[in-house]
């Protein structure tokens, strides 16, 4: 294992303390956890953003801290769901008063400690919602999971969620339109090399010189088919064509697309693949209102990509386009 780091067993401290660090003025940590905030958090009279999960998958979620998206981000160690107790320290840091929406990536660790956390902060009188993201096209089932896992598109969730709760929409509007980003966007990924974990000190799992696996979860988890390495032009209509087998987008219909990189892929790479995801859409009658290539949710050091797509209207797309200031993302 070759990595810059301290202790193993000590990298997301010394990660969240390196994070704030660099953006003093805009993050700041919870004494005594691992939670960041808006420097400027609690924002009073507005419905506090809150996401979290294992940590690995940076930028992802503290990245994505600012004004127009989210008010915390819940650090777990490495690839491991926060406890209930950080999660309810999370919420009480984003409350200003119109309660806190939680948005959670579907793994089974992450919702039960996130559902927990709720149940804790609305006994303190902390008015909750929550949406569950399960963009992912690949499985249904997984290791981790029940149901579809929640990938890249969880980006594009928090972005729409935290404009709307920036315009200062309730907590029942900011669960709304949180629901419709879920109902309409789809992601797909792929891998060419795993990521280790610094505390285990050796890849999650081996892929052969000629190999890649499509399908695979950013935790590592089993894709549906490992197979010859093919060009990228292949592998982005694959990997297009499981999301539109999944989700019906008439043409003329208007997207987001999404193209992550998964730790070690060169943004060479990722935009050889958008190059081709647009000409797919173009092909299919298919308008694109924004695209963003670059990495969003990581996997550590992981080779690979996803595609998300997101179809779009009106309301979604004015949202997308609103402006934000997190260090992450900024439009």
């Amino acid at each position: 294992m070759k990595k810059i780091i301290n202790d193993p067993n000590e990298v997301v401290q010394d990660m969240v303390q390196g994070l704030v660090a660099a953006y003093p003025t805009k993050l700041k940590v919870v004494p005594d956890t691992l939670v960041i905030a808006r420097q400027d958090a609690p924002v009073q009279g507005k419905v506090g953003l809150v996401s979290g999960g294992g940590s690995g998958h940076e930028p992802a979620h503290a990245g994505y801290i600012g004004k127009g998206m989210l008010d915390c981000a819940v650090a777990g160690e490495v690839f491991t769901s926060p406890t209930p107790y950080q999660v309810l320290e999370g919420i009480k840091a984003a409350d200003g008063g119109e309660g806190v929406f939680l948005v959670i990536k579907n793994y089974t660790g992450d919702v039960l400690n996130f559902e927990m956390a709720a149940e804790l902060a609305e006994a303190e009188g902390i008015q909750v919602e929550k949406v569950i993201v399960n963009d992912d096209v690949a499985v249904e089932d997984s290791s981790f999971t029940t149901g579809r896992r929640g990938i890249a598109g969880t980006v594009l969730v928090h972005k729409i969620a935290g404009a709307m709760a920036e315009n200062g929409a309730s907590l029942q509007e900011v669960k709304r339109v949180a629901e419709k980003v879920v109902a309409n966007i789809r992601s797909m990924g792929m891998a060419l090399t795993s990521g280790t974990v610094p505390a285990a000190g050796k890849p999650s799992f081996q892929l052969e010189e000629n190999e890649m696996e499509i399908g695979i979860g950013i935790h590592g988890e089993p894709g549906i088919e490992r197979k010859p390495i093919a060009s990228a032009d292949d592998i982005a209509a694959e990997l297009v064509e499981r999301i539109m087998n999944d989700m019906e987008i008439p043409k003329e219909s208007e997207v987001a697309v999404l193209v992550n990189g998964l730790g070690a892929t060169p943004e060479m790479e990722l935009f050889i693949v958008n190059k081709k995801v647009q000409s797919i859409l173009k092909d299919r009658g298919i308008y694109v209102f924004q695209t963003f290539v670059g990495e969003y949710m990581t996997s550590l050091e992981m080779a690979g990509c996803s595609v998300t797509l997101l179809k779009l209207d009106d309301e979604l797309k004015s949202l997308l386009a609103a402006p934000c200031e997190a260090p992450a993302f900024r439009i």
